[in-house]
């Protein structure tokens, strides 16, 4: 999801790698869930998520519709994001010690938070968002040891593989006229990669779907 805001509004200014230390810390969440509620449609979920969501819980793509996850429009391509719930705005999987019941297997964006990416040309550094999380004394942490993601440098390549895809996709649909193209192209996108699991090997089994969709994405 695009935000059309500058660095020095949302962050300290600062780009980094994971392998820089930044204030994150925020002493295991310590009597505190806010980044679990009201966070609307933005915890938008990538292919890695889903597959790593229906692996761990065994599910399906359509189980996880059914109650944790929806799907939203985000600039134009149909994507699923976690559901808050509408009786008191919560995580679907926040748990009633408010703790996270699947925090060993979260989505990305819940691993990054309070950071985000910064894109630019074909790579993306890492930001530190000053005005999300309301900890106080924050410790320096690694960004690495942050994310938790085994092989961080392939999931970082993947994230970037799937960023270009997605504008790409973005790309082509503000300029199609024919709905109905438009329409069959994001059944297309769901059933490629969020519909149909994924085999043991997830980022090679992604790089083939990729390069299938490059052919849809040129009508």
């Amino acid at each position: 999801m695009k935000r059309y805001v500058t660095l020095n509004e949302i962050s300290d200014g600062r780009l980094y790698t994971a392998d820089d230390l930044v204030r994150a810390g925020c002493h295991n969440c310590s009597g505190c869930d806010q980044c679990c509620h009201d966070m609307g449609r933005s915890i938008i979920l990538d292919p890695w998520d889903i597959h790593h969501l229906v692996s761990h819980l065994s599910v399906t793509f359509e189980m996880l519709l059914q109650h944790a996850v929806e799907l939203n429009v985000a600039d134009g391509v149909i994507l699923p994001n976690l559901r808050m719930q509408p009786e008191n705005g919560s995580c679907y999987f926040l748990d009633e010690n408010h703790r996270c019941s699947i925090h060993s297997f979260r989505p990305g964006l819940c691993r990054l938070f309070p950071l985000g990416r910064y894109y630019e040309d074909d790579s993306f550094k890492y930001i530190l968002q000053t005005h999300e999380c309301p900890a106080k004394n924050k410790t320096k942490v690694r960004i690495r040891s942050w994310l938790e993601i085994d092989d961080l440098a392939q999931y970082e390549s993947y994230i970037q593989c799937w960023h270009q895809l997605l504008k790409q996709a973005e790309a082509v649909i503000s300029a199609e006229k024919d709905q109905n193209a438009v329409r069959q192209l994001n059944v297309y996108w769901l059933k490629l990669f969020y519909m149909t699991p994924y085999n043991s090997d997830f980022y090679n089994d992604f790089y083939m779907r990729a390069d299938k969709i490059k052919s849809a994405l040129t009508f």
